[in-house]
């Protein structure tokens, strides 16, 4: 056999081994370059959607889009948002609770749906305190009462002289029925001993689309809703629902100072289906915490007239649950029925 030959044969098993070692050392570089976040979102190769259960524009709205593109990028995987609006919160809070347990879909509400709708709604068809996973407070909004820049009232006392001397006239909206604005707007109306008609909207954009164009006399919506509007004289907020002022409205009185025994403090929280598996649930949740703490985020929430909190998922239990409570008396002594 020429010598040529033996040698070619002698160089073959070398050359089979160079190329498994080529082979491993692009396998090892793809595999790291791969994101590691332990969600199913990963493994199934698809998006992540964070359902929002109000409509889209808003402070809320606003909210969950930095927060699922921020936590997505984190995660490694595409985060959207998808606006499920309707019932108040409830189609989009369903969707959440029925959607597969893996990490995918995600939930961001306001409180109503989770804290007060089971005390209001007695055909509710799910229990949002064991159909839901909480995994952090993400922040924390009052509740502002608005006026179209054509109507007269300077204090709440003018308000609710203008009310009583005008109730045909008296009519406010709201984001929806059934949320934090329009219970506050209830437990207002008994304080204050006046009969106010509530026109509900789908989504706080709404209501002060109408506001500005003085379709609307009064609104009670979130205070961030109205921030720049009051600022820029289109529309003029009245009073804030927080024990203290406003942090973006510093020169505007609380119901308290105007005479009201009145406070109540809302907040958004992110959510995953129940039987997410803990593992999942950890690692969502010690992701959302971590972004949360980021300071260009936190601006960012600032900026859409919200304080950030960030809190862990046993932390937004304890809020969620002291909110029930804390509303539950409040809400059944109004006597609001769900058809009101």
């Amino acid at each position: 056999m020429p010598v040529e030959r033996v040698a070619d044969r002698a160089r073959v098993p070398a050359l089979v081994m160079a190329l498994r070692a080529s082979l491993l050392v692009v396998t090892s570089i793809l595999a790291s370059s791969l994101p590691v976040s332990g969600t199913a979102a990963q493994t199934s190769g698809g998006t992540m959607r964070v359902i929002y259960a109000f409509a889209a524009g808003g402070s809320g709205d606003g909210l969950a889009r930095l927060v699922a593109d921020r936590l997505g990028t984190a995660l490694g995987t595409p985060g959207i948002v998808e606006n499920r609006s309707g019932a108040s919160g409830r189609i989009g809070t369903r969707a959440v609770i029925s959607a597969p347990p893996d990490g995918n879909t995600l939930l961001i509400s306001a409180m109503g749906p989770i804290a007060l709708h089971p005390i209001v709604y007695n055909n509710l068809d799910f229990d949002p305190f064991s159909d839901l996973a909480p995994l952090s407070q993400l922040a924390t909004f009052d509740i502002a009462l608005v006026l179209s820049s054509g109507q007269g009232a300077r204090s709440v006392d003018e308000l609710v002289a203008w009310i009583k001397a005008n109730p045909d006239r008296a009519n406010y909206g709201t984001p929806g029925l059934g949320g934090l604005p329009h219970f506050f707007a209830v437990m207002f109306s008994t304080r204050a001993g006046v009969t106010l008609r509530n026109v509900p909207y789908r989504g706080s954009a709404a209501v002060t689309n109408d506001l500005v164009s003085g379709q609307l006399p009064i609104a009670f919506v979130p205070t961030a809703e109205n921030v720049e509007l009051h600022k820029g004289g289109q529309t003029r907020i009245l009073a804030t629902s927080g024990a203290l002022r406003s942090p973006f409205l510093a020169n505007v009185p609380t119901f308290k100072e105007s005479g009201l025994d009145l406070v109540g403090e809302g907040w958004f929280g992110l959510y995953a289906p129940a039987k997410t598996p803990r593992a999942i649930i950890d690692k969502l949740g010690e992701a959302v915490v971590r972004i949360m703490r980021e300071p260009e985020l936190r601006g960012r929430i600032e900026g859409l007239g919200l304080v950030p909190t960030g809190t862990d998922g046993a932390t937004l239990d304890v809020v969620q649950k002291a909110s029930r409570e804390g509303w539950g008396p409040a809400i059944r002594a109004s006597g609001f029925k769900p058809n009101d």
